[in-house]
């Protein structure tokens, strides 16, 4: 393999960042404001999805462009600061970098919110491509060249294999490694500590 081609892709929520406690938050202040109730707990247990697809749970159909605008209007002040990174997510970008590749980002989530979030953990991809999910997301790895793209849910296996990229599944989402695996994973980390040595293995072949 010529590691000077490579690009790697990262998914953000649950995989670079761990999103639970800022969106949790976020949903709590979004009940405030509008008087309607979100289970947060309930909510936060079934992240990857764009907004919209959880708010269709709470509010009624004509209602969900407005309330997704108001979240997303709320949420840098809420939920940025209270966001850590995952265990490793520093680690494996520099990883990439140190095999000579580019590391992108690829989410569902509102592409400013996903760069103030990486912005605040100080965590600098080469490029952010938000508001893509599942196949969706092929469209930017396939652009940007991606060989790899590295998910928590199904719906990332869906977009790296959708992309001809090597899906590499980490099991610290609301997917388990099963699930990873039966939806056609290539690769299964427990989290991202573990993708150093591996990506060290796969550009060695």
């Amino acid at each position: 393999m010529t590691s000077r081609a490579l690009t790697v892709g990262f998914d953000l929520d649950m995989t670079l960042i761990d999103s639970r406690p800022g969106i949790h938050a976020c949903y709590q202040a979004l009940s405030a404001r509008t008087g309607t109730y979100i289970d947060a707990d309930l909510a936060i247990t079934r992240l990857g999805p764009p907004l919209e697809d959880e708010l269709v749970h709470w509010f009624p159909a004509d209602g969900i462009a407005a309330t997704a605008d108001l979240y997303r209007e709320m949420y840098p002040a809420i939920a940025i600061a209270a966001t850590p990174a995952m265990p490793g997510a520093r680690e494996a970008i520099e990883a990439v970098r140190a095999a000579g590749g580019r590391a992108i980002v690829v989410t569902a989530k509102f592409e400013p919110n996903a760069k103030l979030h990486l912005e605040h953990l100080g965590i600098e991809p080469d490029a952010v491509i938000g508001d893509l999910w599942a196949e969706q997301k092929a469209e930017a790895l396939v652009e940007l060249g991606a060989a790899v793209y590295v998910g928590d849910h199904i719906g990332d296996v869906r977009g790296a294999r959708s992309a001809g990229a090597l899906s590499v599944a980490v099991a610290t989402g609301p997917c388990t490694a099963d699930e990873l695996r039966a939806a056609g994973a290539d690769v299964v980390l427990a989290g991202l500590t573990e993708f150093p040595a591996w990506l060290t293995a796969y550009t060695s072949r």
